[in-house]
């Protein structure tokens, strides 16, 4: 087993998400609004119980209401949000309620599929409920019988959305507010999944008969080209095969295929649904042993143990006319199988660096590399 990058020593820190941000600027803009409070930070109780103080980087009156700023921290997880800074406008209102709105840098939805209509603003339901128990919470507090307009917007947040998942999805003009927990666990990868999620519930509630999940954008131009799909067909899975194949399960489509990196094709044919180097290794002795089920002689097979990445051992097997790729290929869609998607045609296709298809695999009785 050889790692592909080294892992890391120090605990890693753990960071708060945009729904929680935007939560403590509603709540210091709403009670500079309502009481004339001028409050350094603000303390906000997670959906679990926890409750955690943010600083407010701004606070200041605005005609109506007041307006509140947090720098998002979300610890050590490479989240594209990191270091943005969440504003929340407050005016309270006469009648009871509380009104969302999308201002600058906050996506607005304009596609189904998701969890939200076409026309609302991209804040999640829990970020909503945040907002709205702690805003009502301050409001018996101090004796304010109404409710307020609440108007998020994220610095940046249009350039921000171009590193997400946004644009495909059809949430338009910045970022969504996110969160379920409150927290951000480095690596846990949660919103990366929730984008998976909710680009194949975008396919289905689109009527597309087909997706091919993707490991990035080599193979998603790969993609689109062999099946002919636009952006709406391709889903970003980057390393989460397990992830993608087990929503497929319970919401399943006619055919998907996934299109992959070699590299991270071998590491799932191999039985790892998470290739990233945190979570799995590049295993020569497995793609050793898969050349010499598809015809790599001993000295061969010592040659790959030697390589110092699968696509080196790609190489080399292709020089000597060895299929590995399609070999892979067939273990990886014997993977996907093991998901158990009976409703679902299946396919798998295997690209180098440049796109170039090196290996397939399918369901179809004429697909290379089929292990039936």
């Amino acid at each position: 087993m050889r790692a592909e990058s080294r892992d890391g020593t120090a605990p890693l820190r753990t960071g708060l998400t945009t729904g929680t941000s935007a939560t403590a600027a509603a709540l210091g803009a709403a009670r500079l609004a309502l009481a004339g409070e001028r409050s350094a930070a603000a303390e906000v109780v997670l959906p679990r119980g926890q409750v955690v103080s943010l600083a407010l980087a701004s606070l200041e009156r605005v005609p109506g209401g007041a307006e509140a700023a947090v720098i998002k921290d979300a610890g050590d997880d490479p989240d594209a949000t990191h270091g943005a800074r969440i504003r929340a406008r407050v005016e309270p209102r006469p009648a009871a309620g509380v009104t969302f709105v999308a201002g600058p840098g906050v996506g607005t939805v304009t596609r189904t599929g998701l969890v939200l209509s076409p026309g609302e603003p991209a804040i999640n339901p829990v970020p909503r409920r945040m907002i709205s128990d702690h805003l009502e919470r301050l409001a018996r507090e101090l004796g304010h019988a109404g409710g307020f307009r609440v108007t998020l917007g994220v610095d940046g947040g249009e350039r921000i959305a171009r590193r997400t998942m946004n644009p495909r999805l059809g949430i338009l003009g910045g970022i969504s507010i996110l969160g379920t927990t409150g927290i951000v666990r480095p690596f846990s990868c949660s919103a990366y999944i929730a984008s998976i999620h909710q680009a194949i519930d975008v396919a289905r509630a689109n009527g597309l008969p087909q997706v091919a999940c993707c490991t990035g954008g080599t193979s998603e131009r790969t993609a689109s080209e062999r099946y002919g799909l636009d952006e709406m067909g391709l889903v970003e899975m980057g390393d989460f095969f397990g992830a993608a194949l087990k929503y497929l399960r319970r919401q399943p489509l006619p055919r998907v295929a996934l299109v992959a990196g070699f590299a991270k094709l071998g590491k799932f044919a191999a039985g790892h649904p998470d290739t990233h180097s945190r979570s799995s290794a590049i295993d020569l002795d497995f793609i050793a042993a898969t050349a010499e089920a598809a015809g790599a002689d001993a000295a061969l097979a010592r040659r790959i143990r030697g390589c110092n990445t699968s696509i080196e051992a790609l190489a080399v097997c292709q020089e000597a006319g060895v299929a590995l790729g399609d070999r892979i290929a067939a273990l990886a869609l014997e993977q996907a199988r093991s998901y158990q998607l009976p409703d679902t045609t299946l396919e798998v296709v295997a690209v180098d660096r440049q796109g170039r298809v090196v290996g397939t695999a399918g369901d179809s009785a004429d697909a290379p590399g089929v292990t039936r």
